[in-house]
């Protein structure tokens, strides 16, 4: 089996950008705590999440705002036909100007699958970082590599240690490309 890293396709001719998610508590916009999609489980959110669009163009089905995906109804419908339910939480979001529905898509796996021998460069958090609480973690990942043997049967989640990133299986690329899904970019990991 192949993973992919699945990132949005920058280069899309007249694409619309996601701004950041905002969260609209009693009537004030305020960013929202947009690290809790990285985290691998389920969310309760209770208040609506808004995200504006800046420059505004065309809708893409597969997109980011501040690296989380957002995605349109037709990827929850592939999803869900894939089985992929138990994978993925997918949490309604309000886009600036859409009337479709819109989601974030929240991966509820992380796993410890970093091939850090295969990688281009790995470099660690250490205690001359200053920074007790990362110590040991990755710091930064260059020309990611995964370890197939160590993901089991994952069709979508986040490496552990190195969460900013979101890997889907070749059974999820596929159906993605067969579904004709616009905005997405797969790179091999």
């Amino acid at each position: 089996m192949k993973y992919y890293k699945l990132s949005d396709d920058k280069y899309v001719p007249g694409r619309w950008y996601l701004r950041m998610p905002l969260d609209d508590e009693e009537g004030r916009e305020e960013l929202f705590d947009v690290w809790r999609f990285n985290e691998g489980r389920v969310l309760s959110i209770e208040r609506p999440i808004r995200i504006t669009v800046k420059p505004a163009g065309i809708a893409i089905e597969f997109s980011h705002a501040l690296g989380i995906p957002i995605v349109h109804r037709r990827v929850v419908s592939l999803f869900e036909r894939l089985g992929l339910q138990k994978e993925v939480q997918f949490i309604p979001v309000e886009v600036e100007g859409q009337t479709e529905p819109w989601f974030i898509l929240n991966a509820l796996r992380i796993i410890r699958c970093i091939d850090d021998a295969r990688c281009k460069e790995v470099l660690y958090w250490l205690p001359e970082d200053n920074r007790p609480d990362k110590q040991g973690q990755y710091r930064n990942v260059r020309g990611l590599k995964v370890d197939p043997a160590k993901i089991g049967d994952a069709n979508i989640f986040r490496p552990w240690g190195w969460q900013v990133v979101l890997i889907v299986s070749e059974h999820i690329k596929r159906g993605m490309e067969e579904e004709g899904i616009t905005g997405v970019e797969f790179l091999e990991v």
